[in-house]
């Protein structure tokens, strides 16, 4: 706490140069003022008449909104400020940038005058945020009369964003914006206080600047069962301020006790009894004593002892101030007299500040920089005001960003697909450090793909199709592509190709005029080659009579190989102990247990029965011949021994998922909601490699629950590619062909056009994932039940996700990775393919629901080593070939 007493000595040296502060106060200057008419023309500046303040046009601090005009009959009582309006329409969120000087502490007002500018004689509602934090909900009480908020705020960037956020009540507006500098050692020093009173007890009349060199507003007010004091102020005496400097105007009136044995009370309810305060109390002694009379009190908060002996001067100034935050759920000051004094209390002034939560921070600098930057080299058209990424609730439309406790959001996506862009791709855009998507798809982008795009280390997902770039593509960028750590997307960019490509053209170009000028001697050539064409063309009827011969005998030469994979019917005999354990079956035969050198397998047997099972038999070993990862199963050997057909398998001791799903699988418990996340992850980046891992790119054309098998760490692996099929190398985006699948998981699409995409198996995923989310059957018992589908998309209106969530769980998870894994989910499962998501976001976007809720688990039950975020390399969180 704070308490200045001024001796009679100081103030008699003070009353000597009452003349010069009396000049002075004529004389301040406007020296940390930056005061805005908001919808003022633009360069207006002038002197507003009854306050000497001058005003500058709004124009230079923001790009929105429409300025309009108060009623004018309310004009000549309102002050040259408040007849005009900034009103804003459009847009979620609009901001004020203004600059000013860091770590400098500023009182910051905002002021409205409705006064039924749009015609509409309908006050609003809407919110006022300060930066990234919330400050206020203004709600416009009266049309005919001006309204504030006020606040201190100390900022720690060199500049402030006060932004008016449209919550449906009503078109935001404002009528101006007031800045003012205070002094280093006045009230707080860090953190956003806003001004809950400001009163000027005992006087009927308001006063700011120049009465206050800080231009605060003192409104007029009284207390209960008070009486009022006052003194005349003149040039020739003079008031000793103290360190707040009250203005002498309001130091010159006070309230006393109207009972001199009663207490002078104070007090307020706030409207949350967790909010902080605080207060500082102003006194002076407006009254001359005589020398029997003494004037001493005590201040108490809400019965205790605030601050003793408060004995003010004769025009002498004093405040006291409490530099620790006031809450409870009543706030009340009660001025007692002493036992020893002979008057009671007085009081001149109060004031009352509301610590404001900042519990969000502003978006990284580098990244507001740059994104800044981003906006402004391409002219982008979107309702982007005020920090990019807080709050989250008014995220830039095309950005995602990181949040956590404590920490600075950073922007993760950036996509500007489909946004008018011209000219070569930024390198503000390399500033983005921790990009993992960019999409600059659908745009009329030039020039070459930049190697700095190389440098985003984060980045999983580069999409660049539908524009017009040239040149090579960067090795490294192709390199990721084909590691599959990279989705990258390139096409219908005539002129750009991969590296080494471009090269090759332009040999070509250069040899083509010799070829032009050889052409006479290649005729010639011609010539003599027809005439022994014609002489052997009976002999070459009798070669390609042999060679057709020989295909026929040679009709599984393709699967000869990899030698070392090739088992034989007696070794499979060996391998299966005689097909003495069977642990599945399915339409392709029966699967045995098996060892090899002691480590257990999987054989599965191709019945002869089985429809189309030899051609799934072919399709599968090479298939998998080739095809490596760690979220696929992987082929050991095969058997190919006339009518004995076998695959041989790693072994997945944990069954597949629908066993665990339905509790079929009783060696261990239930799946957990992280088990269950890290399954869907696997799957995930199991298709994902086969759709950009693997060139040409495979659609597994079977993906449903049973097809997925776990070892005995509950890793995934996608399993079953008998029906696999291959997109062909020739520019086209689907395979036509006949139907084939499993019902529940057919992509709706694929069935009615027989037109088979990578999106048929993102669809089956969906499928898959609504299976794990909520463990209902995927298709009902009758019609009435529906598709899973069908049934989930008539919960989610309710909003009840742990009506959603299988009911085993009993709501152990997060509830926003619940929601999360919904929302991809159903994204996938979308009838219009176009509107599915591509596997690597989808893998993206799980791997960031799994995180959120290893983030729980960890901060409930300790990191769990097992599971723990940092334990996950880059590697396991990615999909990688082997």
């Amino acid at each position: 706490m704070v308490l200045v007493y001024l001796s009679p000595y100081r103030v008699l040296v003070t009353f000597f140069i009452a003349s010069l502060c009396g000049l002075l106060i004529q004389a301040q200057n406007q020296a940390g003022f930056i005061s805005i008419d908001c919808g003022a023309s633009a360069d207006e500046k002038y002197t507003e008449e009854s306050t000497g303040i001058d005003y500058i046009s709004d124009a230079n601090f923001i790009t929105t909104g429409v300025s309009k005009s108060i009623a004018s009959d309310l004009k000549g009582m309102s002050q040259q400020q408040m007849w005009n309006v900034r009103s804003f329409p459009e847009g979620r969120r609009n901001c004020y940038k203004i600059n000013i000087t860091i770590n400098s502490k500023y009182l910051i007002r905002t002021v409205y005058l409705y006064g039924n500018y749009d015609g509409l004689n309908k006050t609003p509602k809407f919110g006022l945020l300060l930066g990234p934090n919330f400050w206020h909900t203004v709600t416009i009480h009266n049309a005919s009369i001006f309204q504030y908020n006020e606040i201190i705020h100390v900022p720690t960037q060199d500049y402030v964003q006060i932004c008016l956020v449209d919550t449906g009540l009503g078109t935001p507006f404002i009528s101006a914006i007031e800045l003012r500098t205070l002094t280093d050692n006045l009230y707080v020093q860090s953190g956003s206080w806003e001004t809950q009173r400001r009163w000027d007890l005992g006087s009927n009349k308001s006063y700011r600047y120049k009465d206050d060199r800080y231009d605060r507003y003192w409104e007029a007010s009284d207390i209960n069962d008070s009486t009022k004091l006052s003194v005349s102020i003149s040039d020739k005496i003079i008031i000793t301020e103290s360190e707040y400097h009250p203005p002498a105007i309001v130091m010159s009136t006070a309230v006393t006790a109207v009972n001199a044995n009663a207490p002078l009370v104070i007090s307020w309810e706030p409207e949350n009894e967790t909010d902080q305060f605080y207060v500082y109390m102003h006194f002076m002694d407006v009254q001359v004593l005589t020398t029997n009379q003494t004037r001493r009190f005590n201040v108490m908060l809400n019965g205790k002892l605030w601050y003793a002996n408060c004995s003010p001067l004769y025009m002498g100034g004093n405040s006291i101030g409490g530099p620790t935050g006031l809450s409870g759920k009543e706030i009340k000051f009660s001025l007692e007299r002493t036992e020893n004094s002979t008057l009671p209390p007085i009081i001149n002034a109060i004031e009352s500040y509301r610590l404001i939560e900042s519990h969000q921070s502003g978006t990284y600098q580098g990244d507001v920089d740059a994104i800044t930057r981003i906006k402004s080299v391409y002219g982008v058209k979107r309702d982007w005001q005020g920090d990019p990424c807080a709050p989250a609730t008014y995220l830039w439309d095309g950005l995602n960003c990181t949040y956590g406790d404590n920490e600075v959001p950073r922007i993760t996506t950036l996509n500007l697909s489909s946004s008018g862009l011209s000219g070569n791709i930024d390198t503000s855009i390399s500033n983005l450090i921790m990009l993992e998507k960019l999409d600059l798809s659908n745009n009329n982008l030039t020039g070459e793909v930049p190697d700095f795009l190389i440098q985003l280390q984060h980045l999983k997902i580069l999409n660049l199709e539908k524009n017009d770039l040239s040149g090579s593509i960067p090795s490294s960028l192709i390199e990721k592509s084909h590691e599959g750590s990279l989705s990258l997307s390139v096409g219908q960019n005539p002129n750009l190709c991969e590296s080494g490509e471009c090269n090759e053209t332009k040999k070509k170009n250069i040899v083509t005029p010799i070829l032009l000028v050889s052409i006479s001697g290649v005729l010639i050539l011609l010539i003599a080659v027809a005439i022994l064409w014609i002489c052997k063309r009976k002999k070459s009827k009798v070669n390609h009579q042999n060679k057709i011969s020989q295909q026929s005998t040679e009709k599984d030469d393709s699967l000869q190989s990899r030698k070392s994979q090739m088992y034989s019917y007696n070794d499979v005999l060996q391998i299966t102990n005689n097909f003495n354990r069977i642990i599945g079956k399915g339409g392709f035969g029966t699967v045995y247990l098996g060892f090899i050198n002691n480590t257990p397998v999987a054989v599965k047997m191709l019945s002869p029965s089985a429809v189309h099972g030899y051609k799934q038999f072919q399709a599968e070993v090479k298939l998998l011949i080739r095809v490596h990862h760690k979220n696929l199963t992987s082929l050991i050997g095969y058997c190919n021994e006339e009518t004995n057909k076998a695959l041989i398998y790693e072994y997945m001791a944990k069954g597949n998922l629908r066993e665990h799903l339905s509790g079929k699988y009783n060696e261990s418990p239930f799946l957990s909601w992280k088990e269950r996340l890290r399954v869907a992850v696997d799957t995930a980046q199991g298709l994902e490699y086969l759709q950009n891992g693997c060139k040409p790119p495979i659609i597994h054309r079977d993906v449903k629950s049973t097809n997925i098998l776990l070892d005995e760490h509950f890793q995934a692996k996608l399993s079953d590619f008998g029906l696999s099929k291959v997109v062909p190398d020739d520019g086209g985006s689907h395979v036509s062909t006949i139907v084939a699948g499993t019902v529940g998981y057919l992509d709706p699409h694929y069935h009615s056009s027989n037109r088979l995409t990578q999106k048929s198996d993102v669809y089956s995923f969906g499928v898959v994932l609504l299976e794990i989310i909520t463990n209902q059957s995927v298709t009902g018992r009758n019609e009435e039940n529906g598709h899973i589908s069908e049934r989930v998309s008539s919960m989610i209106p309710t909003g009840d996700i742990r009506a959603i969530v299988d009911s085993r769980l009993e709501g152990n998870f997060d509830i926003n990775s619940a929601w999360k894994a919904l929302e991809i989910a159903m994204a996938c499962v979308s009838r219009n393919p176009n509107e599915r998501p591509m596997m690597s976001v989808v893998v993206i976007e799980l791997q960031e629901t799994l995180a959120t809720e290893l983030a729980r688990t960890e901060h409930n039950n300790g990191a769990d080593p097992k599971y723990s975020v940092a334990a996950w390399s880059e590697s396991e969180l990615m999909p990688l070939a082997r």
